[in-house]
């Protein structure tokens, strides 16, 4: 495909040398394109090819209960026909506030069955949090974990969705399990208490199930309408909605594919969150192009994933550098073997180069790095899954994929090992934000290049490298965290006169979310106090790991709060420096 706004886009004329235009095609393995077919249908038609080819081959496992090819496209035509007999139509945005479980994949299929928009929310956040977004997208249905489904149930009238379905996790689980989960001892009510919950005003997932199937020749959507609507934070306010199209996580998955060149017999590992776009498409986009098995944790529990690898173990692992770590170390103290997990590529925060020699002596395959953003659905690089990879990097662009190095100021191309900002151009690049012309403007350029507000700088061979951010947003454990949330949330304290958040880099590639604080006159920092107070209106992994009282914060010559300036003060402080 080529776009006449694409300026060092190729044409297709024979005999046109790629390399011309992506020089760095010469590090792909042997036998991935430098373009991926893309079709003109949707997601919907995509998980029906699947069914139809391997009705009997295993889709989903939980907890050991699996689900074929065949039974989870029998739910999910009952449950399209159950959301569509509610009244929800093509265009209308429906919630999922889910853990990972098969439900949450069912749902997901359904909603796009009626082209419908999937709304992914984080089943931690709060109650304020939720709102925020629900008065946005205005969904007419939710789907959602019943332990918190008061979350939604307790919104206002006029924002509260007209359907709320409750999920109950358990029955989700392989008999023995919820046997022994029924068990009146102290251990399995705990157990149960953590994975459900009453949920008066809603109805039952098993009640919309009991739907008939939907008509065979029922509408489906096309390629250019939109799937998704996943929320991004911002640094300057409100989390925005990303409208990402079945063609955006299409190319996403397809170019997944083209990069693992799966096997018939795929296990992916399904830790990574579904409501955050690097779990999205390599778990479930890539899991359906792939015919894998995909097997789901609702939490990341290394009790639950080294049971699980005794039993399926994976080819695939999309994690983050802690989650490796930790289940290196827990299969090391049991006597696990890695041996036969391919591949294991990691996101959404640096790689320490000694856990990749660690975990390529343990699996015996490789460990990658790759860079995305939900603005991309969100894959845009990777390292090769062969010899050329280089720690330290994050690899080079998939393939059907354009970028740029920009300097941020005079918006042109910057000389080669120049630092300057990333922009992105692919099948893969978003439609622009729900409801927010303005921000789609300043992201997207008018010639179709979308600006990633990374700083990044390339080698002589291309591979891509990581310099800062113009965001400021902070990345810790993979999730990403808005400084401006947060410290709105603290300033919102008696005890607080103003208040400055940012990451601190930590040894396992990661940030540590720390805020620095000028306390209010007559006042001194408690900072149990102020993370109970945090606690109370943010996401747990949002509130901060350490408090820090300051007499003043940086500012420019407008009063504006210079987060980089505090960082640096903070790192170069007693406190961080050791």
């Amino acid at each position: 495909m080529t776009d006449a706004h694409n300026p060092i886009a190729a044409p297709d004329v024979p005999g046109q040398n790629p390399l011309a235009h992506r020089p760095w095609l010469k590090n792909y393995s042997p036998g991935v394109a430098a373009d991926v077919h893309l079709s003109e249908t949707s997601l919907s038609h995509l998980i029906d090819d699947a069914i139809r080819e391997v009705p009997h081959k295993i889709a989903l496992e939980f907890f050991g209960a699996t689900t074929t090819y065949a039974e989870l496209g029998s739910q999910i035509d009952r449950a399209a026909e159950g959301l569509r007999l509610a009244g929800v139509q093509a265009g209308d945005r429906v919630a999922l506030i889910l853990p990972n479980c098969p439900q949450h994949i069912v749902a997901f299929y359904a909603i796009l069955r009626l082209g419908a928009i999937v709304v992914e929310h984080n089943p931690l956040y709060t109650g304020a949090e939720l709102r925020h977004m629900f008065e946005d997208h205005g969904a007419k249905a939710a789907i959602v974990w019943d332990k918190i489904s008061g979350h939604i149930t307790g919104l206002p009238d006029d924002i509260r969705p007209a359907h709320i379905y409750a999920v109950n996790l358990i029955k989700a689980m392989p008999a023995l399990t919820r046997a022994a989960l029924k068990l009146p001892v102290k251990k399995a009510r705990e157990s149960r208490e953590k994975l459900e919950g009453a949920a008066p005003g809603t109805t039952s997932w098993a009640q919309l199930l009991k739907s008939p199937p939907i008509d065979p020749d029922f509408k489906r959507p096309t390629a250019h309408d939109i799937a998704l609507l996943q929320y991004t934070s911002g640094t300057t306010g409100l989390p925005k909605g990303v409208m990402l199209t079945h063609r955006n996580l299409e190319s996403n998955g397809r170019m997944g594919e083209a990069w693992i060149k799966p096997s018939d017999n795929e296990s992916i590992y399904s830790v990574l969150p579904l409501f955050h776009a690097y779990g999205m498409t390599l778990g479930v986009t890539i899991a359906a192009l792939c015919r894998a098995r995909l097997v789901l944790f609702p939490t990341v529990d290394m009790g639950l994933i080294i049971k699980a690898m005794k039993k399926t173990r994976p080819t695939i692992l999309p994690a983050v550098p802690p989650v490796y770590r930790r289940l290196m170390d827990v299969a090391k103290e049991q006597g696990i073997s890695l041996q036969g997990v391919r591949y294991a590529v990691s996101g959404a925060m640096n790689l320490p180069p000694e856990l990749v020699a660690e975990w390529e002596e343990a699996s015996g395959g490789y460990m990658v790095e790759g860079y995305g953003l939900t603005e991309c659905a969100p894959l845009v690089s990777c390292n090769p899954l062969n010899d050329t990879r280089r720690a330290g990097s994050i690899g080079i662009p998939f393939p059907s994929t354009d970028i740029r190095v920009v300097d941020p100021e005079t918006l042109q191309d910057v000389p080669l090992g120049e630092e300057g900002e990333l922009w992105v151009y692919g099948p893969q690049c978003f439609a622009g934000y729900w409801k927010r012309e303005e921000d789609t403007q300043k992201t997207i350029t008018a010639d179709g290049w979308l600006r990633t507000g990374d700083i990044v700088r390339l080698d002589e061979d291309y591979f891509i490298q990581i310099v800062d951010r113009i965001k400021e947003v902070i990345i810790t454990g993979g999730f990403n965290v808005s400084p401006t949330e947060v410290e709105t949330a603290l300033k919102q304290h008696d005890s607080v006169a103003d208040a400055a958040v940012v990451g601190i880099p930590q040894a396992s590639g990661g940030e540590m979310v720390v805020a620095a604080v000028i306390p209010a006159e007559g006042h001194a920092v408690d900072e149990h106090a102020l993370r109970e107070h945090c606690y109370a209106r943010v996401t747990r992994y949002k509130v901060p790991r350490r408090i820090v009282a300051v007499d003043d914060l940086p500012r420019s010559m407008l009063g504006k709060i210079l987060r980089r300036k505090v960082r640096e003060q903070l790192l170069n402080s007693e406190e961080f420096s050791h």
